[in-house]
């Protein structure tokens, strides 16, 4: 089933349609050795060089890693790279996938920002010691992809959810969804401090999604409340100075999360799911949180 969805208009299939996709059952996670703001390519980055607490930083990596594996999930971990301080940001190198058969592939991004582009080889490698099938986009064709920062699988569903206007291109969803063979739904980002999607778009389970609703245009969220039965939306408060929707829901049932996210908390709890939170504030300073820390592989 491959076709890129742009408007709500435009689906004509429902979600339980689309081929099941296993959970994956490990995750990949990088040292943050090297972790630091030096440069600035978000707005969450302005006035922050210089004011990692790298000891902290390491302390709040670790806490997550225990949290990981307390809810039974295997990790790998790679070590980081000098010169290369968002590397510690797994999620955003690289698309892995898995049908119901059990064949593992994976995308490698495109970074948008030159500052990031060379994350991408030592991904690579580790996918290829793994048995991964290794894909990439034709740079002739498409600028920029970054991987799950953007595109985000439906829980249980090869369905990808996309999204497009900061950091990836339109334009690559064309070719993912033709590699993978899925349906790709298209949502525009409109608000440069949620330039990924993974700041804005957080799946919970087949049924449920958390969305701070300000990150995208009327026709997006038209598309998430046609495909979710329950829509969860996060304010602009927690969304944006605790990261609350940069969450992961790894299993359907159990959300790691920010700490003090206390408005969107009580709504997951009130959906029935359990919250783990955790301390990424040192992170934060660089754009990103508990989805953006990790890699969820099979």
């Amino acid at each position: 089933m491959t076709k890129i969805y742009k408007t709500a208009d435009e689906i004509d299939f429902k979600t339980e349609d689309a081929a099941p996709m296993p959970v994956p059952n490990r995750v990949l996670m990088i040292k943050p050795t090297y972790f630091d703001v030096t440069y600035v390519i978000n707005p969450h980055m302005e006035n922050q060089i210089g004011r990692v607490d790298k000891k902290q930083a390491y302390a709040e990596w670790q806490l997550l890693v225990d949290g990981f594996r307390k809810i039974g999930f295997d990790i790998n971990i790679l070590e980081g790279q000098k010169g290369l301080p968002d590397m510690v940001f797994s999620a955003n190198q690289s698309l892995p996938y898995c049908n119901e058969n059990g064949d593992r592939r994976v995308i490698m991004s495109i970074m948008h920002t030159k500052e990031r582009r060379e994350e991408v080889p030592h991904i690579e490698k580790w996918f290829r010691r793994n048995g991964y099938e290794i894909h990439h986009l034709d740079k002739n064709k498409v600028t920029d992809f970054e991987g799950m920062g953007d595109g985000i699988w439906h829980f249980k569903r090869q369905i990808l959810w996309g999204g497009y206007g900061h950091r990836t291109s339109l334009n690559a969803y064309t070719e993912i969804s033709k590699i993978f063979d899925v349906p790709v739904l298209a949502l525009e980002l409109v608000d440069e401090r949620y330039y990924h999607l993974d700041t804005c778009f957080c799946s919970l389970d087949e049924e449920s999604v958390l969305i701070y609703p300000g990150a995208f245009s009327d026709t997006g969220l038209n598309m998430i409340y046609k495909m979710y039965k329950h829509v969860i939306e996060a304010g602009s408060y927690e969304a944006e100075k605790l990261f609350a929707v940069n969450a992961v829901c790894p299993d359907g049932k159990n959300v790691l999360i920010q700490r003090g996210s206390s408005k969107v908390n009580k709504k997951l709890h009130d959906h029935g799911f359990i919250v783990h939170e955790f301390d990424t504030n040192e992170f934060i300073k660089s754009g990103g949180s508990v989805f953006c820390m990790k890699q969820m592989i099979w």
